[in-house]
């Protein structure tokens, strides 16, 4: 399987502009520049796109390991918190922070811990960045 992702930038770093793009089209021309990157200004940025995949992949993630436990969760909302910080050598993600909350009926909160955590570790975003990975989980209801 391949998916694609694409981006479209004119002018320089400060004054430029640009879109991104998705495959699906579920993103399309979503603007994005320096302003809604480091400034807070409208329009999406990097960091926030990695933080739906990984909130997204994470989830999907969890949901097949429950389903092998026999559990199934009548939902679960997870966010992803990614930190960009400025090194020596430039800009770099260094962490992300995974807030799940989940409702799972039949599930013990040390059974829910320990799938999550295999969830964290084995989803394909998860692994595919350098960064810390946290994660706090709490099983509701």
């Amino acid at each position: 399987m391949k998916a694609q992702g694409s981006a479209v930038w004119q002018g320089g770093i400060k004054d430029g502009k640009g879109t991104m793009s998705t495959q699906s089209g579920a993103l399309k021309d979503a603007p994005y520049g320096f302003s809604s990157r480091f400034e807070g200004k409208p329009g999406t940025n990097p960091e926030e796109l990695i933080g739906a995949a990984h909130a997204g992949c994470f989830t999907m993630a969890l949901s097949l390991i429950l389903g092998e436990a026999g559990l199934t969760a009548s939902q679960m909302n997870t966010s992803a918190d990614v930190t960009l910080e400025k090194q020596a050598e430039g800009f770099a993600i260094t962490a992300v922070h995974l807030t799940l909350r989940a409702s799972i009926p039949g599930a013990d909160d040390a059974r829910f811990q320990e799938l999550a955590a295999k969830a964290k570790a084995g989803c394909p975003v998860s692994k595919l960045l350098k960064a810390e990975i946290t994660l706090d989980a709490q099983l509701e209801g």
